[in-house]
């Protein structure tokens, strides 16, 4: 079988302008792939052309929830790569049509065109029998996956970080702006990952160096409680706050509260400041790696790499959140 360099290869990437997806089109580009941007507004996609050489990136509209449009995406490509995922239903963005079919149209589309190298990026949490929907159609986006196209590799990330992360950038402003913290979930267990590191086991998974259908575990060096992190965005940031852990009953009540909120307000609530009753019961999960994905090498050092700890990356894109931004050279602060 005759193997093609990458610069004679197309890949497809559904979701390639979100914030893992700026990542994963770096890491391919640098290998050489051409790669193909499907999204649902390529117009404001402009920002991932400097990521590659002239023509080597290009943006195509695609919907998940269309398979007219997923299809024509996958279509002459070699390989394709799904991210597509939402944390909160708005519409007929739901879970299930997002993740769930969304994940089936697209390794439909594939298994019909005769692609076999599919990389399904899911979530750690995801499991059947969880009491979070998101986690459900997760799982139920990886089963199908794995039912259409046998050789798909599905990727399982922890909570990831970066510079326009939703994690950290989201504690920290919270951190700035409320002297108490009402934190759900404050004991949950997390081992969060770079994104950069999420982005080369997706290119080694297209590279062939991963094994076919199987489900890998990505996490970082480190894992720590919800209250810890946000105790390090804290000491990150320079700013003291009170962290007020809350019984499951009280934060799905807030949860409830939250979601009525936004509604009412027709989505005008800052994203920072919504919390809904689905991620308060994602919350009660621990999310990281297990043992058998330790000892069967699915994870990050079993594919090569070498996690990177969030000291690394996070306090050089959360100096902003400093009283006196970068010049605040103080560690603690009112």
């Amino acid at each position: 079988m005759t193997v093609l360099p990458p610069a004679s290869q197309l890949v497809t990437v559904f979701g390639g302008s979100g914030f893992l997806g700026r990542h994963i089109v770096r890491a391919l580009t640098r290998r050489g792939y051409r790669v193909r941007a499907a999204m649902r507004r390529p117009d404001l996609a402009g920002y991932l052309q400097p990521l590659g050489t002239v023509g080597q990136v290009h943006a195509v509209q695609a919907n998940l929830r269309y398979p007219d449009s997923v299809a024509a995406a996958v279509r002459g490509a070699d390989a394709v790569i799904n991210l597509v995922g939402i944390m909160q239903e708005k519409g007929r963005q739901n879970f299930a049509s997002v993740q769930a079919q969304g994940a089936r149209g697209v390794a439909e589309a594939c298994a019909r065109l005769g692609v076999d190298r599919l990389v399904q990026v899911s979530a750690l949490g995801a499991d059947a029998q969880s009491p979070s929907l998101y986690a459900r159609s997760k799982a139920a986006g990886e089963a199908s996956v794995l039912e259409q196209v046998r050789s798909a590799v599905i990727l399982r990330p922890s909570v990831m970080f970066g510079p326009d992360d939703t994690f950290f950038n989201r504690f920290a402003t919270l951190t700035r702006i409320l002297p108490v913290l009402p934190l759900a979930g404050a004991e949950t267990r997390f081992q969060p990952v770079f994104a950069g590191d999420v982005a080369e086991a997706a290119a080694l998974a297209i590279d062939g160096r991963a094994t076919p259908g199987t489900i890998y575990e990505l996490g970082g060096p480190q894992t720590r409680t919800l209250r810890e992190l946000v105790d390090y965005v804290c000491e990150v940031t320079g700013r003291k706050r009170l962290i007020a852990p809350m019984p499951a009953g009280i934060a799905r009540l807030q949860g409830q509260i939250l979601e009525l909120l936004d509604l009412v307000t027709l989505g005008l609530l800052p994203r920072d400041f919504v919390l809904t009753r689905d991620q308060v019961a994602l919350l009660g999960t621990d999310n990281v790696v297990s043992a058998a994905a330790e000892q069967e090498g699915r994870t990050l050092r079993g594919l090569g790499i070498a996690p990177v700890a969030a000291e690394a990356e996070v306090p050089g894109y959360l100096w902003r959140f400093r009283k006196s931004g970068q010049f605040d050279t103080a560690r603690a602060g009112g």
